[in-house]
């Protein structure tokens, strides 16, 4: 499987998610990891914690219709695997996610500027897990290209 370069989209996708990480902390004080943000709308601790999680996690959900009316065509995405498999990944990622106390936005986006010790070991476990799975998936069982 290709991948495309797309250096300038994916400044802008960067520049954007922290530009929302930094408004997120400034306007409410709280760290924009999304799996503790879904956490917070699945079991919430206040309406006013639950009705702003669920704003972003709706935001999330509705973003490639808001391409869609901007661009007149919906974001190409081309899953090579089932959509059991991509359901299986989900929970090992959801476990992952718990397991280090935050997802790779949470502690890539958030925590690394803000210098903290538990990121700082998250994000590179995050990274080698990652290119280990892409080369066992690609190079051992031969999936996806």
């Amino acid at each position: 499987m290709e991948t495309m370069f797309t250096p300038v989209t994916s400044l802008g996708g960067g520049l954007l998610l922290g530009l929302s990480a930094v408004l997120l902390m400034l306007g409410l004080g709280r760290i924009m990891g999304a799996s503790g943000i879904f956490w917070g709308v699945i079991f919430p601790t206040s309406q006013k914690e639950f009705s702003w999680r669920a704003a972003m996690v709706l935001g999330m959900a509705i973003s490639p219709l808001v391409i869609f009316v901007a661009t007149g065509a919906m974001p190409d995405v081309d899953v090579p695997i089932s959509p059991l498999m991509v359901a299986i990944g989900g929970v090992i990622v959801g476990f992952g996610a718990s397991l280090g106390s935050g997802c790779t936005s949470g502690h890539g986006i958030c925590g690394l500027p803000r210098l903290s010790v538990r990121s700082l070991v998250a994000v590179p476990t995050f990274m080698a897990t990652a290119a280990i799975t892409v080369f066992l998936i690609r190079h051992v069982f031969g999936i996806g290209g």
